[in-house]
């Protein structure tokens, strides 16, 4: 017999399944229940209050664990609660140092910890391993990676500045909500943590809000596990129900919008009518090659600015494409960052990120490629694409 490790495809179909041992039930049941019985007061069973751990949490964190080639995971209330658990173990003003393009809600919550000195955050381009090594001379206690970065798809390279951090005594932790395990693996890489929001590409049907943390060393899953349920920012029974869901399809989601983001971003770059693409898929791209050897995929978002015109006028017209502030959905979706999703960050921080007013974020879902790029260039035209009104919802 084979002792190879099966696929990701087959790791995430058969994660959780046939595991009932009431019903038999194929597909694990979601356990909604707040308390667990005991039989002896005494002696704790594997779950005793939800806060603490579900049934369904736990067959989630250890699929996407395997997924990750982690040691373990945590699985936390939103994307959000993963980034901010991995503060909950740092010393009282420990210097944290984090991409510079980040997402902005990242920064935000970096920027909230550190005005009463809980951390002093510093921010620098992580793709730039000068950069990087400079900042590392000080003594630092977490290096956060973006990477790709959103909006602007920036790659940074995670074994190098993982093993630049390692020798300067800091901790690596990447944010992987873009790629996914399904595309890349940061743990596998050298990094300590892989955190991500399985709100967006993991889960993919836009229907659930959560976040995950995977951890390469045992001994530190234990802390992290141990701050979760003192803090009770372990997300929910029925979230979790959907999340395993949707990880069932996530290699093949992954691999299908991809390719059509592939597509769209060709077609975009040779377009007169477009000023610059971000998509690491294209050789043009300066991360391509990188994104070609440590992503199994160049992934499904694309950012672009128009060579004129105005952004939010475009948005409006799209109707294949909804308005909207999310990503990694099986529907497709835009927004203009600056005024979405990275609101919060100051002026100065958007201008330093590269995040302008005219930047146009695109989420490619699973429609057809070749519809997508009709929406597109009806909207450039000025046009509003021919979608029947009772076969698609307005945008």
């Amino acid at each position: 017999m084979s002792n190879t490790k099966p696929d990701q495809s087959t790791r995430a179909i058969r994660a959780g399944l046939n595991t009932d041992k009431t019903w038999n039930a194929v597909i694990p049941p979601v356990s909604l229940s707040t308390a667990y019985r005991r039989e002896d007061a005494a002696q704790k069973g594997d779950f005793d209050y939800a806060r603490t751990g579900n049934p369904g949490r736990s067959t989630l964190a250890d699929a996407i664990a395997s997924l990750e080639g982690a040691a373990g995971a945590v699985v936390t209330s939103s994307g959000m609660a993963a980034i901010d658990l991995l503060l909950h173990d740092l010393p009282f003003g420990a210097r944290v140092l984090c991409s510079h393009d980040a997402y902005g809600g990242t920064r935000r919550l970096l920027d909230a910890r550190g005005q009463g000195g809980r951390l002093v955050p510093v921010y620098v381009d992580t793709s730039d391993l000068e950069a990087a090594y400079d900042a590392l001379t000080e003594p630092t206690q977490l290096l956060l990676i973006e990477t790709p970065s959103n909006p602007r798809l920036r790659l940074s390279d995670i074994r190098a500045l993982s093993d630049l951090a390692h020798a300067a005594g800091c901790e690596v932790a990447v944010d992987n909500t873009l790629p996914s395990p399904a595309l890349q693996r940061p743990i596998e890489l050298g990094a300590d943590y892989s955190v991500q929001s399985i709100t967006k590409l993991l889960n993919g049907h836009s229907d659930m809000v959560g976040g995950a943390v995977c951890v390469a060393d045992e001994t530190k899953l234990e802390r992290l596990i141990w701050w979760a349920n003192c803090a009770g920012v372990g997300a929910g029974a029925f979230d979790s129900y959907l999340a395993l869901r949707g990880l069932r399809t996530l290699p093949l989601r992954a691999k299908a919008q991809s390719e059509a983001a592939g597509e769209i971003a060709r077609w975009l770059e040779a377009d007169p009518r477009i000023a610059r693409v971000d998509y690491p898929g294209l050789p043009s791209h300066p991360g391509h090659q990188l994104a070609a050897r440590q992503q199994d995929g160049f992934g499904q978002l694309i950012s672009f600015e128009l060579a004129a015109g105005v952004a939010r006028g475009l948005v409006t017209r799209l109707r294949l494409f909804t308005l909207a502030q999310s990503l990694g959905g099986v529907e497709s979706l835009t927004c203009i960052p600056a005024l979405m999703t990275h609101a919060s960050m100051s002026p100065e921080a958007r201008k330093e990120a590269g995040v302008s007013d005219t930047l146009i974020r695109l989420s490619v879902g699973l429609e057809a490629a070749a519809d997508l790029i009709g929406d597109l260039d009806a909207a450039l035209s000025g046009t509003v694409a021919n979608v029947p009104a009772d076969e698609f919802a307005e945008a």
